[in-house]
């Protein structure tokens, strides 16, 4: 790697480092009473996934049309359908929501809440991806004006406490980011999958790769 790629890298981490420290401090007071731990076991996260069923991304339900569990699996679909060699990628948009259960009532944080849970068993390039989805809806928004005049009124209310459409130094750095195309894609899913009525695959249909990727991550780690 030559100079500048590393020093465009180090500015990319520097952005993504910034903006979850920002919505860390923003949430640290939500965050206290959290109930639900994170899970330690594919089996333990299938379940935590299951009580998604009626869990809803604004607690006044004034956020996205469809539940978490809904939300997440037409994410999941989209990303297998676009991605199919990327299983990381696909369970990334399967659980990228769940920090909305974890931490009810911090939109700002969730991104944060769900990659810290994931990363022990799902490994830290799924748990980043969880994590970039918030900061790849600023890239968005400051980015691709037909996407920013799409969002929902919820959504751009919450982009505010998200920190707002990313500066001109921070969209530079973030298209230098390893994970950049990959996030921008989990969170293009992330905003088409808010169909209701929309039939997608059961939820336990996933469970062969979620397997997988924790086998991944567990293998990454002995190494």
């Amino acid at each position: 790697m030559n100079r500048a790629t590393a020093a465009s890298n180090d500015q990319a981490a520097t952005v993504a480092q910034s903006a979850q420290s920002a919505q860390s401090a923003q949430s640290a007071e939500v965050a206290e009473v959290a109930t639900i731990s994170a899970p330690a076991t594919v089996a333990e996260l299938m379940a935590l996934l299951a009580d998604c069923h009626d869990a809803w991304d604004m607690p006044d339900r004034s956020g996205d049309p469809v539940d978490i569990l809904d939300h997440d699996r037409q994410c999941a679909e989209l990303l297998r359908r676009d991605f199919p060699a990327d299983e990381e990628l696909q369970v990334a948009g399967l659980v990228h929501d769940i920090g909305h259960v974890l931490v009810p009532g911090d939109d700002a944080g969730h991104g944060v809440h769900g990659g810290r849970a994931v990363r022990g068993l799902l490994g830290a390039r799924v748990a980043r991806l969880v994590e970039l989805h918030v900061v790849a809806k600023r890239y968005l928004a400051a980015t691709d004006s037909a996407h920013a005049a799409a969002l929902s009124a919820s959504s751009r209310r919450t982009l505010v406490a998200q920190g707002g459409p990313m500066t001109a130094a921070e969209i530079a750095a973030f298209e230098s980011d390893p994970d950049f195309t990959a996030a921008i894609a989990l969170r293009r899913a992330d905003d088409a999958g808010k169909v209701v009525g929309l039939t997608v695959a059961a939820l336990e249909t996933w469970r062969p790769i979620v397997e997988r990727v924790a086998a991944a991550a567990d293998l990454a780690v002995a190494r």
